[in-house]
């Protein structure tokens, strides 16, 4: 059974960086997209970026420029470089992995969310 790993959550200060990193644990499978998402306290669960098997990024526009996302088809791993953090990027964030099925329909594996708090 694939699980998706998330490391390096934490609290930073407004201003400062911080790298998420995703792996599977288990199997590796073909992708159609890889990305992370994020949920703040009262708020839906928002696309923050993510990635195509193709390369093609998509960015949140509250984030764009200041985040980078980058992932590795083979070894299924995506991570996102966050830069020039502010307080409302506090959130879970979760880590995303859309796999093709042979019903047209993907398949949606989630991580089990880190915290990453940014302090004024």
């Amino acid at each position: 059974q694939v699980q998706l790993v998330e490391s390096g959550g934490g609290v930073v200060q407004a201003g400062g960086s911080m790298k998420l990193s995703c792996a599977p644990s288990g199997s590796t499978f073909d992708i159609s997209t890889m990305g992370w998402y994020r949920q703040a306290p009262g708020k839906p669960r928002e696309l923050v970026a993510q990635v195509t098997k193709t390369g093609r990024k998509t960015y949140a526009d509250s984030v764009k420029g200041r985040f980078t996302i980058a992932g590795d088809n083979t070894k299924n791993t995506v991570s996102l470089e966050m830069n020039s953090l502010k307080p409302e990027d506090t959130a879970v964030y979760y880590c995303n992995i859309r796999a093709p099925t042979t019903t047209g329909r993907d398949y949606n594996f989630w991580g089990q969310g880190t915290q990453v708090t940014v302090s004024s």
